[in-house]
This record gives structure tokens, C-alpha cells and sequence, in this order.
């Protein structure tokens, strides 16, 4: 498993340390504070009956942000349903993150010049999309990459392969990302695959495969940097998984974690939390204060509270709106719907 920094914020491998400025890497620090706030706070939300749909993040934010870091504007992301912390980061606006979870058309539209699809909630479908996305770039000559994320329980299903083998086969930008939580839902990943390590299932597809310390932000940038440069360069995609841990349940659709996991299980992977791993590093480098953290956390809270505001006043949704935004000619049938719920929407 490739590392850098282990659980006590220290340097284990010198020779791939990132070469990243001191300000980039508090950058990385206040993105993982931030997005921790906002899982706390979208979950309060979702309980409060103010968010709809939300997978929680806690625990990944090292694999999320820390891939998502090595990217470049120009890159597509292609999301799974817990990968909205990048799309945030990548461009998308917070109220619309929100108006996502709430279920709202708006939420899905991705403003002019971020480069991502909205997330995907059939498990792996993105596999396959994020591969026609890859070989459209390197068609077009593009300096860019096509990156898409997934569960291990992502990994047994089919469009996991196929989207690796097009992609394989095609030379295409891409990144594909295994969040290995140990967990599809309920079920372990030992009770799912026979395969030794989810990261070589690559070699079938005649690609890169790597494993990563999922809860080591640097580790994470440092592979994924090294597959953008792979893919740019015409030396074909690459599959990393992530060894992580997600700390809630699997959604706040009724998942309860403490029916598949143990306490001791839980306490063991709290000591490898990334956001204090991180901490203990740049507080080593006197990177990085509490009043620092602070600063963040009370930004994060602010900038959610204007947001979901926001959300909670957007227009609603009509049935007409999902009429029209579904067709450009509207059939016949749906010619006569449309005039019908006008009418009842008008009163």
C-alpha cells in the first residue's frame, strides 16, 4: 500500500513527497476542515427534514479532496452519489449542492465552464460514462483527464468492468478511483470478491493499478497526480483504491452501521482520521493553529447557512417543468399534460 504520512503525521516516504508550497498545503488542510464541517452540518439538515437524499463523507476526505487536488480545471469529474465534496470544490455552487439533495432539477445543472456530470446514483454506471468522457479527450487532443469515483461495492458490479476495458482498450484520459471502505452498504468486501486487493482488478483490463492509504491526503494527491500525468501523456488510464473508512452509515436513507460494524472496528480506523493525521503534520512544519482551524470552521458554517437559505427559497419545482426539460418537441400525449397541469399550476 503506497503511503507517505502515517497515522502520526509523519514522513515514511521521502522519496514521493509531493512537491507542493506550504500554502497549498494548508490549502489541502482547510478544504478537509471544511468539507468535515459541511458533512456535519448536511446531516443535522437531512435530519431536520431540510435536505432530502445525503451520503455521508466523514472519514474520506482524504481520498476525496486529495485526488480531487491534483486535477486541473480543464478535468471532467464524474461523481458517484458520496462524491459531491468535489464537484463543490470544482466549481459547483453550495445551494446547489443542496438543491441536488433535496432532489431539484436545478441541482444537476452544472454552471457554464465546470467541467463534471452530475452525481450518479446507479452504483458504477459512471464507470462506463467517465470512459466515453476519456477517449472524447484524447480524441479532441486534450490536455485532460476524465476521473470518476466509486465504492468497492462499486467494483463487483459489471459496468466497473466494462468501463475499464473500453478504456484499456482505447488508450482513454482516465482516472478511475476505488473508495475502498471496507463496506458495500452492509456487506464486507471480503464477502463480495475473492480478489486479494481491489486494485488489481486493473491487470485484467490491461491497466495501471495501484493501492493507496486512503486516510493519507498526500499519498492519495501523489498517485493520482502520477495517473493525470500518465493519461496526458498517451500512456493509457489507471485504477487506485483507497483504503478508507466511512465513519456514518452508508446514507441517512435508514442504514445503521452498528448492525454490520463493531465499536473496535470503528475505534481503529478513528486513529487513522486523515483531518488529524494532516494536522499533526502541518502542526509539525508550523503550518497550521487551532484559531486557524477556527477560522474555518466558522466560515464553513457561515457559507452553509447562507446557502441553504438559499435553497430553501429557490423556486419550486413544477410538473411542467420536468415535462419540458425532458423533451425538445413534446409528443403528442404530453402536448395535452402540459396544457392540463398549466392550468392547475396558474391557480
Amino acid at each position: 500500500m503506497f503511503q507517505i504520512l502515517n497515522e502520526d503525521g509523519k514522513i515514511v516516504n521521502k522519496d514521493d513527497m509531493p512537491d507542493l508550497s506550504d500554502d497549498e498545503l494548508k490549502e489541502l488542510m482547510r478544504r478537509m476542515v471544511y468539507t468535515r464541517i459541511l458533512d456535519q452540518r448536511s446531516i443535522a439538515l437531512n435530519r431536520q427534514g431540510r435536505l432530502g437524499f445525503y451520503a455521508p463523507t466523514a472519514g474520506q476526505e482524504a481520498s476525496q479532496l486529495g485526488s480531487h487536488f491534483a486535477l486541473e480545471k480543464d478535468d471532467f469529474i464524474l461523481p458517484g452519489y458520496r462524491d459531491v465534496p468535489q464537484l463543490i470544490w470544482h466549481g459547483l455552487p453550495l445551494y446547489q449542492a443542496f438543491l441536488f439533495s433535496k432532489g431539484h432539477f436545478h441541482g444537476n445543472q452544472m454552471p457554464e465552464g465546470v467541467h463534471a456530470l452530475p452525481p450518479q446514483i446507479i452504483i458504477g454506471a459512471q464507470y462506463v460514462q467517465a470512459a466515453g468522457v476519456g477517449l472524447g479527450l484524447k480524441m479532441r487532443g486534450k490536455k485532460a483527464v476524465a476521473i470518476t469515483y466509486t465504492g468497492d461495492g462499486g467494483t463487483s458490479q459489471g459496468d466497473f468492468y466494462e468501463g475499464m476495458n473500453f478504456a484499456g482498450a482505447y488508450g482513454a484520459n482516465n482516472i478511475f478511483i476505488v473508495q475502498n471502505n471496507g463496506f458495500a452498504i452492509s456487506v464486507p468486501r471480503d464477502k463480495q470478491t475473492a480478489a486479494k486487493t481491489l486494485a488489481q482488478k486493473a491487470i485484467a483490463a490491461g491497466i495501471e493499478g495501484i493501492q493507496v492509504d486512503g486516510m493519507d491526503v498526500l499519498a492519495v494527491y501523489a498517485a493520482t497526480k502520477h495517473a493525470r500525468e500518465r493519461a496526458i501523456a498517451g500512456e493509457g488510464p489507471m485504477l487506485i483504491e483507497t483504503m478508507t473508512y466511512r465513519y456514518g452509515p452508508h446514507t441517512m436513507a435508514g442504514d445503521d452501521p452498528t448492525r454490520y460494524r463493531s465499536a473496535d472496528l470503528d475505534s481503529e480506523w478513528e486513529k487513522k482520521d486523515p483531518l488529524v493525521r494532516f494536522r499533526k503534520f502541518l502542526e509539525g512544519k508550523k503550518l497550521w493553529s487551532e484559531e486557524e482551524e477556527n477560522q474555518v470552521i466558522e466560515q464553513a458554517k457561515e457559507d452553509i447557512k447562507e446557502a441553504i437559505k438559499k435553497a430553501d427559497q429557490y423556486p419550486k419545482q413544477k410538473v411542467t417543468d420536468f415535462i419540458s426539460n425532458m423533451f425538445e418537441k413534446l409528443p403528442n400525449n404530453l402536448v395535452e399534460q402540459m396544457e392540463e397541469y398549466k392550468a392547475k399550476e396558474s391557480k
